[in-house]
């Protein structure tokens, strides 16, 4: 039955009642079925106007033309973006200047760009890699690229303060490496200069709440390696090792024997997981002779808790400063607690034994003294003679000192690419091995203040 029909039953069945209670005769009825009649011709009207009416454009719809337009010069920008080397391209960068309080060196002021080796001693200070000289006080640039076959590559730029400035000399490459899939992307050959890959830490100012590293961090492990190896990931573990140099972009003369390096890490979940890491030199003609160092590492996040740890031991052929072999244990961890989401507070706590032949850890230098470090704290302690001529002497060159450090600092996001932070820390061992600059004598504990802005890309 057509709409017409239907509206003429309607129409009847509605008005029937009505027409059989008034009209009064068949004239009557049969002027009220014209009217009826006239009624839904002018209804039917209507509604085929309606329909006949053609539709409104949807709102919002895309003008065809204007669609493919769209559509060709979104594909060509595709197509240059290819053709000009920027596709799967990232670049980044950080800067961190620096404002550093040394009590015991009696001296204040910003660290930004300075040497981790300066044996010339340009400005009256004969400078050198210790834990107020540290991965602090930098600029960096990141340049990473991934070519369609998944192979990647990587050139990170830190001048003065890379990995490599403190061995070779002048360098600014702090890694120069590549990763090839080989059977797919979960196995992989790595190659080049890359930074060491030990502890909990990160080396970068924006990814780390405090502004100074931890001991183990700065004095126990290697800087950088130049070689070969391989990465493989199954599942929630990761495997990496190296062969190559450690600590040297290329052996000297007599030196042929390879380093290894390598690292595994198994993440249990977002918030927890666990590593560790070693590295091995077996020719005294390496990079700091023959050694051998290994650590193990964990994370635990929960809420606005994070918690870290590091435990290390090693040991240095011929390297103690009372002569024979170095030997040391230690441990770091680190609480932080989100106040809120952009600010938060953290506690660090390290401990170093190092008696063994009067002490000597990996990353200590005795380049003021062939007896000990008293700028980093290492070695046999100090004694005044007591002839108060503020002579001083060290009576056990077999016995090093034990080292502790404790750091309170806070760090504040102030927008996504830049942190405020600050940090008090004092350092301490269990004899005077710490100079003092005003009074020319040894002091068993140290103080340092450090403010940084760090601002990231």
């Amino acid at each position: 039955m057509n709409l017409q029909r239907k509206l003429i039953v309607v129409a009847l069945a509605t008005a029937m009642p009505w027409i059989s209670a008034q009209a009064q005769s068949t004239a009557d009825l049969q002027k009220e079925i014209e009217l009826l009649k006239s009624q839904l011709k002018s209804l039917q009207d209507r509604i085929e106007a309606v329909a006949n009416k053609p539709a409104a454009p949807a709102a919002g719809a895309v003008d065809p033309e204007e669609f493919n337009r769209i559509k060709i010069k979104v594909e060509s920008a595709e197509d240059n973006t290819i053709a000009s080397g920027f596709a799967n391209l990232k670049i980044s960068g950080m800067i961190d200047p620096t404002f550093v309080y040394n009590k015991r060196q009696n001296q204040a002021g910003f660290v930004f760009l300075n040497n981790f080796y300066d044996q010339s001693g340009i400005g009256g200070t004969k400078d050198v890699y210790s834990y107020d000289n540290s991965y602090f006080g930098q600029a960096m640039l990141d340049i990473q690229k991934e070519t369609e076959g998944g192979s990647k590559w990587r050139l990170t730029l830190a001048p003065h303060k890379s990995a490599s400035s403190g061995f070779n000399l002048g360098s600014i490459v702090h890694e120069a490496s590549v990763s090839i899939p080989l059977s797919g992307p979960a196995t992989r050959l790595i190659a080049g200069q890359v930074p060491d890959w030990s502890g909990y830490e990160f080396i970068w100012s924006h990814q780390q709440p405090l502004i100074s590293h931890n001991l183990l961090f700065d004095f126990t492990i290697p800087s950088y390696y130049s070689g070969v190896g391989m990465e493989m990931t199954r599942g929630k573990w990761i495997s990496k090792f190296m062969v190559g140099n450690i600590n040297e972009s290329r052996k000297g003369n007599g030196a042929k024997s390879p380093g290894v390096t390598y690292r595994v890490d198994y993440s249990k979940g977002e918030f927890s997981g666990f590593g560790f890491a070693g590295s091995h030199s077996f020719s005294s003609k390496n990079a700091g002779g023959k050694y051998n160092l290994f650590e193990v590492d964990g994370y635990f996040t929960r809420g606005d808790w994070v918690l870290q740890g590091q435990v290390g031991i090693g040991n240095q052929k011929n390297a103690a400063f009372g002569g024979g072999d170095a030997k040391w244990s230690g441990l770091s961890g680190l609480a932080g607690y989100k106040a809120t989401p952009r600010l938060q507070f953290t506690a660090r706590a390290d401990f170093i034994n190092n008696k063994k032949n009067g002490g000597g850890v990996f990353g200590s230098n005795a380049l003021f003294g062939a007896t000990g470090d008293d700028r980093n704290g290492f070695g046999p302690a100090w004694e005044d003679d007591g002839s108060g001529t503020n002579t001083w002497v060290q009576n056990d060159l077999t016995k090093g000192v034990n080292r502790t450090a404790l750091s309170l600092g806070a760090s504040y996001l102030f927008n996504q690419n830049t942190t405020f932070k600050a940090e008090y820390r004092i350092d301490r061992a269990s004899g005077a091995v710490f100079l003092d600059d005003k009074t020319q004598g040894y002091k068993k504990s140290n103080s340092m203040i450090g403010l940084s802005a760090v601002v990231s890309f």
